[in-house]
């Protein structure tokens, strides 16, 4: 079955190893045998901050992984939420077919309300998840890769494209969700790792600075090195990040470092991740910012139309 893929991120910071291995690594082995959206998601920044920072700037440099991970623009459309109107005309109706009580139970909310940097929550925070619907569903889309922490969303999305397919018309289909091989990846200091945590490895940071940041990781006192989840979190994060980047059992690697300690711990995660992120680095530098740039300005001009075809068709459905 071939099937319409919608996902993004917001432009917030550099995309880091939990994205990956999270979501970008399905984006580029889906991108081959399916109708690919890749949405940079503006608008949502001031979701849970008050400015949105240096916005352009983060654009840019979201397009830049994107490319540099191998996503083809031959194949895949990425567009931005501001230049897509029609888009954010969905999220009216779509709010109508949900409740208040219904938001505020969504776990994911609750996360990132408690993350939130602003004084105090605003309303577009508790509109997030259908705001994530009209992304979805403004392309018809049916299957959303994301995170482990994005599941509450997409069962939103599901929901509203049931409503509203009921209430007024057969126009959604109801999307399915795509875990990654790494729904949840430890950062350096043994939590999620995040960009707002600071505890991530950047794609697009060197391999000197990349080495920095694992030096500074967090781990424990024992010499001897074994993967256990639970009582060595930190331990196991830095263990896992080397098994994906290897393709390797995390807890073989744990055997052969042995009583080797924290030192070498670092030293081959240090090296299993440069290892990985080489080519990234290469195809990364062989980009120009007026190249990645010139991909979005094409994939808003697809995006919009596709925009305008749904909300025209929404807008019959319901009567207007």
């Amino acid at each position: 079955m071939r099937h319409t893929v919608l996902t993004g991120d917001r432009p917030t910071g550099p995309l880091h190893l939990g994205h990956y291995f999270g979501t970008l690594a399905n984006r580029v082995k889906l991108q081959h045998d399916h109708t690919m959206y890749v949405l940079v998601a503006d608008y949502q920044v001031i979701t849970d901050r008050d400015l949105p920072g240096e916005i352009q700037r983060n654009i840019t440099g979201l397009l830049l992984d994107y490319l540099a991970i191998g996503l083809d623009p031959a194949k895949v459309t990425i567009f931005q939420h501001s230049a897509i109107p029609e888009l954010n005309q969905l999220l009216l109706p779509f709010l109508s077919l949900v409740s208040m009580a219904e938001l505020q139970r969504n776990p994911t909310v609750k996360d990132e309300i408690a993350h939130s940097s602003q004084k105090a929550v605003s309303g577009l925070m508790f509109t997030y998840p259908v705001h994530q619907a009209a992304d979805i569903l403004f392309c018809k889309g049916t299957l959303v890769p994301v995170g482990k922490d994005q599941g509450p969303h997409v069962e939103v999305t599901r929901l509203v494209a049931r409503r509203f397919n009921e209430r007024y018309a057969p126009v959604f289909p109801v999307p399915e969700l795509l875990l990654g091989e790494a729904p949840v990846l430890r950062g350096l200091d043994g939590g999620k790792m995040s960009k707002s945590r600071g505890n991530a490895i950047p794609l697009s940071a060197t391999a000197d600075e990349t080495a920095a940041l694992i030096r500074k990781a967090r781990t424990d006192s024992t010499r001897l090195i074994t993967f256990d989840e639970v009582e060595r979190p930190e331990v196991a994060g830095l263990l896992t990040m080397a098994g994906l980047c290897l393709g390797r059992s995390p807890v073989e690697i744990a055997d052969e470092i042995g009583y080797g300690g924290a030192a070498q711990l670092k030293k081959t995660v240090t090296e299993a991740v440069n290892e990985f992120l080489a080519p990234i680095r290469r195809r990364r530098a062989g980009i120009s910012e007026t190249e990645a740039r010139e991909v979005l300005r094409q994939g808003n001009a697809h995006a919009r139309e596709q925009a305008i075809l749904t909300l025209d068709e929404v807008r019959a459905a319901m009567g207007f």
